[in-house]
């Protein structure tokens, strides 16, 4: 099945709240599907609100980009995004992983000294999603994007996800349409593209430190776009025909040099 092409934007709050608010605004008069914000907590304000605010303001779909599943009770995370999705008429999008590299160390500085384990973390990802569902009743479904890597997460998120994306690095482009080939043959799921590298441009709160651009780039790595939109262009439709990702999602910095890839291609 080949799914329609939808951008969404991954938009923290730098480096103002007035800034952002004008920056949301723009976003949504440029066609985009869905605003989106990391969960960095006490880096940022807290999702429920930011997302809240955006979804007031504008007719856009909000999300989370995504959850981390450590820092907080499974009945808490699906409390929230149940919440989100009630007070947005369905607007809200539950993304959702184990966490990021180095998370160990960010929990432990907020007082977590009991850090989850991987396979504890995904049961709590497991939990999350079944207590959301209970949450939404036979008559509402939050749908759930999750992030995932190994074959275990891959395997939770064939059973519970609306939309996936794998978390990649240097992985070639062969490497990933193998994956994304794979997950496909298991599950018929919106397949997202996670682009945290625009040209030589990183994107805020989307990759680890010490990124190599140039080993990226090398690598032919699924990461990064072309900074013109034309050649963007060009590749994302390669990356539906070849692999089937029709979701693509990259920082709040591009959203609007990247408008006119937005206008030729959503919905399509």
């Amino acid at each position: 099945m080949t799914r329609p092409f939808r951008f969404g934007v991954v938009a923290p709050i730098i480096p103002d709240v007035p800034t952002w608010r004008d920056r949301v605004h723009r976003i949504a008069d440029s066609g985009y599907s869905t605003l989106l914000v990391p969960d960095f907590p006490l880096t940022q304000p807290a999702p429920g609100p930011v997302l809240a605010t955006v979804a007031a303001l504008t007719e856009l779909r909000v999300g989370t980009w995504v959850y981390a599943s450590p820092f907080r009770p499974a009945w808490l995370t699906a409390w929230e995004g149940h919440s989100l999705s009630l007070l947005t008429d369905g607007r809200f999008e539950m993304g959702i992983g184990t966490g990021r590299p180095g998370i160990e160390d960010e929990l432990r500085d907020k007082g977590v000294p009991d850090v989850p384990r991987p396979h504890e973390r995904l049961a709590r990802i497991r939990e999350t999603v079944e207590r959301l569902r209970d949450l939404d009743g036979p008559d509402r479904h939050t749908p759930v994007a999750m992030a995932v890597y190994g074959p275990k997460s891959r395997a939770l998120a064939a059973e519970v996800a609306d939309t996936v994306t794998f978390v990649l690095g240097d992985q070639s482009r062969d490497e990933v349409a193998r994956m994304a080939s794979d997950f496909r043959a298991v599950a018929d799921v919106e397949l997202a593209m996670h682009v945290s590298v625009i040209g030589d441009y990183v994107a805020p709160h989307m990759a680890g430190p010490g990124i190599d651009i140039a080993a990226l780039n090398a690598a032919d790595a699924m990461i990064v776009l072309p900074d013109d939109p034309a050649a963007a262009i060009e590749e994302i439709q390669r990356r539906r025909e070849e692999m089937g990702f029709s979701y693509f999602v990259y920082g709040a910095d591009y959203a609007e040099r990247f408008a006119p890839v937005v206008a030729a291609l959503a919905g399509k």
